[in-house]
């Protein structure tokens, strides 16, 4: 029997899979995540984790047995693998999901477009990927919306590059600084002048519960953007990191620009240094994405004021040596 408080989150051990479970369950839905390895808890009280491998069918029709709502937040460990894995484990989901006729959620990502749809992106823009990644993503929305047709529903919500509190496979904390590490350096991957939008982790997660609690008035498969946080020039993340760490104390970080020429160099041998320069383009045009679906639905979008946001991700990435006082 289904319960329509029950969500099964793919991915739970990420950014944004992590966030969106903690989030559901502190909404008060009942939160299953499915992980590799034994069914422990990975220190998250309220959620029932189960042992399994989002690749295996079985593993995922079992855990999603009673379930309104699957999260869709797996992807393969430092964009290894993608064209072996990533579709294969969106099938399982959406077998399951079609069986349970539960309602899929997917962080959607820019990665769908090229630069004919810039420099403002909504819902409804051309998708004409310039990179593996990218034909992926849009391959993954079509099985998405294929999937309806079949009696299961879907809320894509497509954001910016994500940071938070907790470290993942983001430009955030492996790009600008390094986690673990105290930020003495801010390596910048855009050009001077060039606008970038963001997406706090907390605020993705926000948007989809909210999104979940409205999944009844939506469309079979519906799509929202999210404004995120705009960085208009380039310059507002790596000044509002320079502000966070100067309120603790420390000396203001050097700026420098990514060393693309030397991930060029290395990227043959070092699959997630590949991967990430498949992606300059999107630093190199700025990009923007409207939320006026998102506000016509929620009334407003979740967002977290940059300095805040950008605090708790370098104190969750492990950069601030103490926390900030806020006060002053």
């Amino acid at each position: 029997m289904r319960n329509d408080t029950t969500a099964l989150v793919l991915g739970a051990t990420g950014g944004i899979g992590g966030e969106v479970a903690r989030q559901l369950r502190d909404a008060g839905w009942t939160v299953r995540a499915l992980r590799r390895g034994p069914a422990v808890s990975s220190g998250d009280e309220g959620i029932a984790w189960i042992a399994g491998d989002a690749l295996h069918r079985d593993d995922v029709m079992a855990a999603a047995q009673g379930c309104a709502v699957i999260v869709h937040a797996v992807n393969p460990p430092g964009y290894r693998r993608w064209a072996d894995w990533v579709l294969p484990m969106l099938d399982n989901t959406l077998a399951a999901a079609t069986a349970q006729r539960a309602t899929v959620v997917l962080p959607g990502t820019v990665y769908n477009f090229g630069p004919d749809a810039f420099p403002v992106l909504t819902e409804d823009s051309p998708q004409h990927p310039l990179t593996r990644k990218g034909a992926i993503r849009v391959e993954l929305e079509r099985r998405l919306r294929a999937a309806t047709d079949a009696g299961a529903r879907a809320v894509v919500v497509r954001a910016g590059d994500f940071f938070g509190p907790r470290p993942g496979n983001n430009w955030f904390s492996q790009g600008l600084v390094t986690s673990g590490r105290p930020v003495t350096t801010i390596t910048a991957p855009g050009q001077p002048g060039v606008g970038h939008q963001w997406a706090y982790l907390p605020d993705v997660a926000r948007t989809m519960v909210a999104l979940l609690e409205r999944r009844a008035s939506l469309a079979p498969f519906a799509v929202f953007h999210m404004a995120g946080h705009w960085d208009a020039d380039g310059t507002r993340m790596t000044t509002a990191i320079t502000r966070a760490v100067v309120r603790q104390g420390g000396r203001a970080p050097r700026v420098r620009a990514l060393p693309w020429w030397l991930m060029m160099l290395a990227s043959p041998f070092v699959t997630t240094l590949r991967e990430m320069r498949e992606m300059r383009y999107l630093w190199r045009k700025p990009l923007r994405m409207t939320n006026e679906r998102l506000v016509a639905v929620l009334g407003e979008e979740p967002h977290t004021p940059w300095d805040e946001a950008v605090r708790r991700s370098l104190e969750g990435a492990g950069c601030l040596t103490r926390p900030i006082d806020t006060a002053t």
